[in-house]
């Protein structure tokens, strides 16, 4: 065996551990570099290979792992599959509209993945424009934004300004920053406008009220296909009233939910899914099918829900690079908290066998 040269064996993976710049997701910049950014899996040396290496070179090794860990790529659900199907087919149906342009709502609980497959729908979108349009670098077909909390219509016409790059003196009013923003996204070709965070409007109030209809009134004006995503907006009066049923009549709603896990169709699901997490882990010692024969273990603690899953997984991976062990098992995985809501499912749904075995541990 041929020990990696030290020029070879530094990986690309070094340099973007630099920090990032300050470009959160709401601007352009950020937003390209999530659209570019696809983790990539580090080499897992052989036994012969690592022993070769220098103790320098180990902690090399083993922080680029820890890295990739904590950042495993994103396994496709379900739910964003129909997200982006959805999505995509409205988005060729609304080119010819001049109004009245349909419309996609993700809508569900904290934790179901509603921000991942917004997020994801315009990645791929974009990608898709990308490989249309593979000289045109100035075309910026999706815009992202967050609803602010307490929201008024010229602070969410500032959100779209500030993710365009567009800057306005404070003596401008929301005619001009509407006018401009509109003007800037029909000329760089936005498509796709994507709105998260939508629970934070109250309705019930006449701020939220008029915030709501900016928003429609941007989707009026911008020849692009609008996709919100936000807790339970069923439940916070979106679809109530005159607005509301305006709304009802140009949305599609996506609901979003933790997984199912009844016998059958849903567990093999479920069984996949976790056998897809556990192909892509980088560890030395782990042995494969270790994860799915846990699979009903992982349910209860994550509550089905994705993101605790992946919290689960990606946290015992890092754990077991640092404690040495290099493998998973549900020792380990008991060592990694999850968030509140996944402990209360575990509560209410797992059998009293794992929870009697978890109350020992602790």
């Amino acid at each position: 065996m041929t020990r990696p040269s030290r020029t070879s064996f530094v990986p690309q993976q070094a340099t973007e551990q630099e920090p990032p710049p300050d470009s959160p997701l709401t601007t352009k910049e950020g937003w390209r570099r999530f659209v570019e950014h696809e983790p990539s899996p580090p080499p897992l040396l052989t036994a012969a290979q690592r022993a070769a290496l220098s103790r320098k070179e180990k902690l090399h090794d083993d922080e680029v792992r820890r890295n990739y860990h904590a950042d495993l790529p994103l396994v496709n659900t379900p739910t964003i599959r129909k997200v982006i199907a959805t999505s995509r087919l409205l988005v060729q149906l609304n080119r010819q509209q001049i109004s009245a342009r349909r419309g996609v709502i993700i809508s569900g609980a904290s934790g179901t993945g509603k921000t991942t497959a917004l997020s994801q729908l315009g990645r791929a979108h974009e990608i898709a424009v990308r490989k249309r349009h593979p000289r045109d670098r100035s075309r910026l077909p999706v815009l992202y934004a967050t609803v602010p909390p307490a929201a008024t219509p010229k602070m969410l016409a500032m959100e779209f300004a500030r993710f365009i790059g567009l800057d306005f003196p404070t003596r401008f009013n929301i005619t001009d920053v509407v006018n401009a923003v509109c003007a800037t996204a029909a000329h760089v070709h936005v498509d796709l406008v994507l709105i998260d965070e939508l629970h934070k409007l109250n309705l019930a109030t006449r701020t939220g009220a008029e915030a709501s209809d900016q928003l429609k009134y941007f989707a009026e004006r911008l020849p692009a296909t609008f996709a919100y995503a936000g807790i339970d907006v069923e439940d916070q009066g979106l679809f109530a009233g005159t607005r509301g049923r305006q709304i009802a009549g140009r949305f599609t709603v996506i609901p979003t939910t933790p997984f199912p896990y009844a016998p059958g169709a849903d567990r093999d699901a479920w069984h996949s899914l976790v056998g897809t997490l556990e192909s892509i882990l980088r560890l030395h010692h782990h042995q494969p099918g270790t994860l799915p024969g846990l699979s009903e273990y992982l349910y209860h603690r994550s509550g089905g829900m994705i993101g605790s899953l992946s919290q689960l997984i990606r946290g015992a991976a890092v754990l077991a690079i640092e404690d040495g062990s290099e493998r998973i098992t549900e020792d380990l995985l008991e060592t990694v908290p999850v968030d509140y809501a996944a402990e209360r499912s575990q509560a209410l749904t797992a059998p009293e066998k794992t929870r009697s075995r978890r109350r020992r541990i602790a």
